[in-house]
């Protein structure tokens, strides 16, 4: 059994499919199946039940889980420890939220490679909700999105906070003075898809102020949306520090709410099993990089933070 063959394996098990697998090793599926047959011979037991129409791994195959993700983690950790920065190689996949790609992704991106300029990114921009999934999965080695991600496995790393707020064009009709979420229910809302972080928030905000919105028309971006709202469509919860532009030459307003939204903080995170130990050292590199505001989120009883 060689290095190559557990690393088959564990991705294999961790992802739930020889073809997952195939893809994350950058292999033919063929090669995986091998691997894992060789390693399943030289053990005498059987890793994975191929009578269904999933594989799915045995009882044997689960205990050799945890010594692989050791095997593994060990012999990461021995590399990055023997070699200098420069030095480590490898592919390193990085999901990122809109608002860190329009900001200062550009800048990490440089950094990362004059830092490890033998490192290859893989970017991926998603909602932060897919971007989980995807570090769940372990189709991500690191993640820079909104808000914490929940579960003990993970070590988030601070990125510092953004303020949002409404907006809304000077031509869509709205009540004058602070406005609550019961005088804005009546009026369209856009936001980023249902399963989206800033979606939830957004229903959070009116249900804490006593009021459910009547319509919320979803996109996939926060420039589509900050578009439509430009346009007269209705309100969207936007950063004003991304778009002054806009608020300067009054396609967009800034509509005064109570409550207001608390800054939205967020974070690089990535798994503690991952095998890619270079992740973490980057988590930190993108938090020194990171053009976000640094002050602590202050946070209002019985109502959640949006992102």
């Amino acid at each position: 059994m060689n290095l190559r063959q557990v690393e088959t394996f564990y991705w294999a098990a961790k992802l739930g499919s020889f073809s997952a697998a195939s893809e994350r090793l950058n292999a033919t599926q063929s090669t995986v199946s091998v691997r894992i047959r060789d390693i399943e011979r030289g053990l005498g037991v059987s890793l994975f039940d191929r009578t269904q129409r999933t594989v799915r791994i045995t009882p044997k195959g689960r205990e050799l889980l945890r010594y692989a993700e050791e095997l593994l983690r060990v012999a990461a950790q021995m590399r990055e420890s023997m070699s200098e920065d420069h030095a480590v190689s490898g592919v390193l996949r990085v999901g990122v939220v809109e608002m860190v790609s329009v900001t200062w992704l550009p800048r990490l991106v440089k950094a990362i490679h004059e830092k490890y300029p033998r490192i290859t990114l893989e970017l991926d921009e998603a909602l932060t909700q897919d971007l989980i999934d995807r570090l769940n999965h372990g189709s991500l080695d690191l993640i820079l999105a909104a808000g914490a991600v929940p579960g003990y496995s993970f070590t988030p790393v601070s990125l510092g906070t953004v303020n949002f707020a409404w907006m809304a064009s000077y031509s869509l009709k709205l009540p004058k003075g602070v406005l609550t979420p019961r005088d804005l229910q009546s009026h369209p809302i856009i936001a980023l898809s249902r399963e989206s972080y800033h979606h939830k928030s957004i229903e959070d905000w009116f249900q804490f102020g006593g009021a459910i919105a009547q319509r919320i028309d979803t996109c996939k971006s926060l420039s589509v949306a900050a578009s439509l709202a430009s346009a007269g469509l209705g309100l969207a919860l936007l950063p004003p520090r991304s778009y002054a532009r806009q608020i300067k030459s009054k396609q967009l307003r800034i509509v005064p709410t109570d409550p207001c939204f608390p800054p939205v903080e967020f974070t690089a995170t990535c798994s503690v099993e991952s095998m890619q130990r270079t992740a973490q050292k980057i988590a930190q590199l993108a938090s020194e990089i990171s053009d976000f505001d640094n002050r602590p989120v202050a946070r209002r009883q019985g109502y959640r933070q949006p992102a």
